[in-house]
């Protein structure tokens, strides 16, 4: 392809990423049991601009109450979840790593689940998550690192895959002995993942965190293609290994816990959509994980819209994430005969 119609079509691809997520973002505040028009919903994001909009105040409920919160949550973690997923398969040069590679969802799971099963609040179960999903990583890189500890990447993926274990492990303990006529359904509905009852103040905690760590890896994201050379090359170009690999673990453990925070296991997206950015951009990241912020937002959103939308009763989005995510995975796998 020449440089001319390259650029052409990265541009493209840029614009339709950008407008992807607002467009499908504003049909979706639409979608559901009390159906909302597109212009009822322009009139009413942007009423500064519509002074003589006389738009129902049980629309405008239905949208600042409930549909804007959980569409911006959608955008924000199918994001992060999907460059978390892309870093993560980067620096351990392992296309089957995904965000929960050294243990974040299954201690992040674990501090929400104790938390519902004591009884508190949102907030707690929230922070609670946060805690236990950062916790579960620092115990698998501190029982790597030293003297004692060396062993690479390998070494920490084992690692991480013991902690996830005895989370797990911790987390059916919980299971076990919650009240099963009250805490136990919580639990195993949290686990399904569902993003249903997202409201301002539950986004405030977890949406911030999910900006954070997505900024932190856009700006390393050239460093992530040295970070597939062997160590000693990465640090003969002047890239500082140890540092880079810091900055991602950290940021995709902060992302991954926040999204269990606010919203429960969600799987797939930090597997699937890194593979499909990689079939169309090729395997250079700096287009694939700007890519992978548009792809995983907008495969996120589209589930929880079907999720919401397709019967009466919600369909936990995690279940729907795998039933979407394989068949479309398997087609573009076919078609495009692997990653570039």
């Amino acid at each position: 392809m020449e440089p001319k119609e390259r650029s052409k079509k990265d541009i493209l691809w840029a614009v339709a990423l950008i407008a992807a997520p607002v467009i499908l973002g504003i049909a979706s505040i639409g979608i559901g049991r009390y159906a909302i028009g597109a212009r009822d919903i322009i009139e009413c994001l942007f009423a500064p601009l519509f002074p003589n909009a006389q738009v129902s105040e049980v629309t405008t409920r239905v949208i600042f109450n409930i549909r804007l919160p959980r569409v911006l949550l959608a955008l924000v973690a199918g994001a992060g979840l999907a460059v978390a997923g892309a870093s993560f398969q980067s620096i351990f040069s392992n296309p089957l790593a995904t965000p929960d590679t050294l243990g974040v969802a299954s201690g992040a799971s674990f501090g929400a689940a104790a938390a519902i099963m004591l009884g508190y609040k949102m907030l707690y179960v929230q922070l609670w998550a946060v805690f236990f999903g950062v916790a579960a990583v620092m115990v698998a890189v501190v029982f790597t690192s030293g003297p004692k500890g060396r062993g690479g990447t390998i070494m920490l993926i084992l690692a991480g895959m013991v902690v996830g274990a005895l989370f797990s492990a911790l987390l059916s303990v919980v299971k076990y002995v919650a009240d099963p006529q009250d805490a136990l359904p919580g639990i195993t509905f949290w686990l399904m993942g569902s993003l249903t009852g997202t409201t301002f103040s539950r986004l405030a905690l977890g949406a911030p965190l999910i900006i954070t760590g997505t900024l932190a890896l856009y700006a390393i994201r050239w460093r992530l293609n040295v970070m597939s050379l062997p160590e000693n090359e990465a640090r003969a170009i002047g890239v500082n290994v140890k540092l880079v690999r810091i900055i991602v673990i950290a940021a995709s453990t902060v992302i991954t816990a926040a999204v269990i925070a606010t919203c429960g296991q969600i799987g797939w997206i930090g597997l699937l959509v890194p593979h499909i950015a990689r079939m169309i951009f090729g395997s250079n990241n700096k287009r694939v994980i700007p890519a992978c912020i548009g792809l995983g937002a907008v495969f996120l959103l589209v589930t929880d819209t079907v999720a919401r939308s397709v019967i009466p009763s919600e369909i936990p989005v995690s279940i729907l994430t795998a039933i979407i995510g394989a068949p479309i995975f398997i087609v573009l796998l076919r078609k495009t005969g692997g990653v570039k």
